[in-house]
């Protein structure tokens, strides 16, 4: 960074705020939680439905935070004070002035699933054209759009905000705060669909990211996609293009002579600006979706496509995303997915997991939520895959049970109740040379099984 993010002035300008007295603050980092906050930073206020970031101003300006905002009136006669109406609205309106000063370009992704995924892998590919501002973790409701734009540094050269939903008449409001010049549609599947009803109705909410689009702005859209009509007729009320991605010979963007092996995948990405080599060295179908969506942004930002395709060979899955790593001495290799599930994404990995050499390919799995009444459906329809691609499945949740009760008995490990429950159980199963999968969303609480899994120092032999 060049200069300060925000100064004092400019903070009263963008908020319609005021300070408790005079103030010549050169803000250098945003901050809503005291625990990561630096000197420095504008510390945020926020107030939630569990807590309050009022109940944290001393401890803020205790460590150094160079101006403080606030909505409720306290007893301090602190000149770093920055006194605005709502906290919430504050941070959306430094978004607002931050998406207005920024002459770089906006690129905003959302999808089913492979959102933070495909997010990480443009600031890895742009990020060898340019400076990129991404948020650090997924960063993708009503404080976190705004939150990623107001630490958006003016002399960047990309933006990238990833924006999600799981009720309708989420995705609007974000995107036409952050106005993408380049809208990413990861895939359409049925995440949510307890709150959305239908995959038509999940696809109609995505396209709203197309309807946020410049004229002659650019969406990249997955070529096999649930409610393309909703695309096109997003894209045409704006008159913005449609670019298709995917492996069908006439995707605007696609993919061929793809190989797919166990430490990675290579294949040819042909774009509207040319045709690239890629290597990916982390294996997956799904991340050769997300890898050409990436290259499909690059192209329609018009930027130095080789460049960006050889800097992708660096990528690597995040923690609790695809990571793999080692326990057990070294005798276990463990897919760690552990960070959130769909019945899309199951899939995805369950099919990545076989792609590994292993003496037994081993998935534990845990709920994946917010299905409301397509719960049993759609976990008992993942057990044919569960079946094919691993040796033994080990379940918790009740509605893991419905898969768990769908495979041949040769294939079942355990069902537990909850994952602290299934951990042991697990552990006790492993022997050397196995691989793993652990899949499940948040709210099952798979960092349980994690936790127990890194701690094993080693287990029998095969």
């Amino acid at each position: 960074m060049t200069g300060p993010l925000w100064t004092a002035e400019e903070l009263t300008a963008a908020t319609g705020g005021h300070f408790t007295g005079p103030c010549s603050a050169l803000i250098t980092g945003i901050s809503i939680d005291t625990r990561t906050l630096a000197p420095g930073d504008l510390f945020i206020a926020l107030k939630g439905e569990n807590s309050d970031g009022h109940a944290h101003i001393s401890t803020a300006l205790e460590k150094g935070a160079a101006a403080v905002m606030v909505h409720d009136a306290i007893s301090s006669d602190d000149p770093r004070l920055l006194v605005v109406s709502d906290t919430l609205s504050g941070l959306q309106a430094l978004a607002l002035a931050a998406r207005a000063r920024f002459a770089g370009k906006t690129i905003a992704v959302t999808g089913s699933v492979g959102k933070t995924t495909t997010k990480e892998m443009l600031r890895v590919a742009l990020g060898a054209l340019g400076q990129v501002h991404a948020a650090e973790a997924s960063y993708n409701n009503h404080w976190g759009v705004p939150l990623t734009l107001a630490r958006l540094p003016r002399e960047a050269a990309f933006c990238i905000s990833e924006i999600g939903m799981n009720h309708p008449g989420e995705i609007s409001p974000l995107a036409h705060m952050v106005r993408p010049d380049i809208a990413v549609i990861t895939t359409i599947a049925s995440a949510h669909i307890g709150y959305m009803g239908s995959l038509d109705a999940i696809a109609e909410e995505k396209s709203a990211l197309i309807s946020a689009l410049p004229a002659n702005g650019i969406a990249v859209i997955p070529d096999d996609a649930h409610g393309q009509s909703f695309f096109t007729q997003a894209a045409a009320a704006v008159h913005a293009t449609l670019w298709s991605c995917g492996q069908k010979p006439d995707s605007t963007v696609r993919a061929s002579d793809l190989h797919m092996m166990a430490e990675g995948s290579s294949f040819q990405a042909s774009t509207p600006h040319g045709t690239v080599s890629v290597r990916l060295n982390a294996p997956g179908q799904h991340l050769v979706r997300n890898a050409l969506a990436t290259l499909g942004v690059v192209a329609a930002l018009k930027g130095d496509l080789p460049r960006a395709a050889a800097a992708m060979a660096s990528f690597s899955p995040g923690k609790g995303r695809g990571a793999f790593t080692h326990i057990a001495g070294g005798t276990i290799t463990l897919l760690d997915e552990s960070y959130n599930a769909s019945a899309a994404s199951v899939k995805a990995t369950l099919e990545t997991l076989r792609l590994i050499p292993a003496s037994r390919h081993i998935a534990i799995l845990g709920d994946i939520r917010e299905l409301g009444d397509f719960s049993t459906t759609e976990h008992a329809a993942l057990a044919p895959v569960a079946a094919q691609c691993a040796d033994l499945i080990f379940c918790c949740g009740p509605h893991m049970k419905s898969l768990y009760d769908s495979l041949p008995h040769a294939k079942q490990g355990a069902w537990a109740e909850n994952s602290a429950a299934l951990a042991p159980l697990a552990c006790a199963a492993l022997r050397r040379g196995d691989v793993l999968l652990v899949k499940g969303s948040l709210g099952s609480r798979m960092r349980v099984v994690i936790e127990a899994l890194t701690a094993l120092s080693h287990v029998e032999p095969a």
